[in-house]
């Protein structure tokens, strides 16, 4: 193989890659649980008196990665069921870049409530 052609092969392939990226970068954008423009649209404020633990996942016997003190407004992606906590068993996962889960239960909405993941 002569170095014009393994040139040649590597131009045509650089053309091909740049046309594939951006025919997906011109698409609109999916609105996505983990990433995508609509993350952080949502807010809610911690209402727990004490603060509210964050979760590596929607549950209490998860792992604790995070904590949100009382009054603190926090950026939400969207909703799912995880256990009940006092009588609510949707938790939120929080767009601030964690994807710590946070109880629904101890956060009031502001503005819209955030949709299902």
């Amino acid at each position: 193989m002569t170095l014009r052609s393994v040139l040649a092969r590597g131009v045509a392939m650089a053309a091909a890659s740049g046309a594939l990226v951006g025919l997906f970068s011109s698409a609109p954008a999916a609105a996505t649980p983990r990433g995508g423009e609509d993350d952080g649209r949502y807010q809610g404020v911690v209402t727990a008196a004490s603060g509210l633990w964050l979760h590596d996942r929607p549950d209490r016997s998860s792992n604790r990665i995070g904590f949100a003190r009382h009054g603190e407004i926090l950026s939400i992606s969207c909703t799912v069921y995880g256990d009940n906590v006092n009588g609510n068993p949707l938790w939120y996962l929080l767009a601030d870049g964690s994807w710590a889960w946070a109880s629904a239960r101890y956060i009031d909405n502001i503005g819209p409530a955030p949709r299902w993941c």
